[in-house]
């Protein structure tokens, strides 16, 4: 089996329906430019509260992606 480099980005996705609608669109929005997605580590959710509602949430992840070295 081959050795294997891979990078890890930081993202934040936002979403009126949840926390797992966030992450989704995170992951979604990424795989359009980068290729080789491998693993999705939610490391913090938080909401935004707007007179005293929630109004939105909002997912951090670590994403790491396959490096090609050419």
């Amino acid at each position: 089996m081959p050795e294997s480099v891979y990078k890890i980005i930081e993202l934040v996705g936002t979403s009126t329906e949840s926390w797992e609608a966030a992450a989704k669109k995170a992951v979604e929005a990424a795989s359009k430019s980068l290729e080789d997605l491998r693993v999705a580590e939610v490391t913090k959710l938080d909401m935004k509260v707007e007179n005293g509602k929630v109004t939105a949430y909002r997912a951090r992840l670590s994403l790491s992606f396959k490096y090609h070295i050419h």
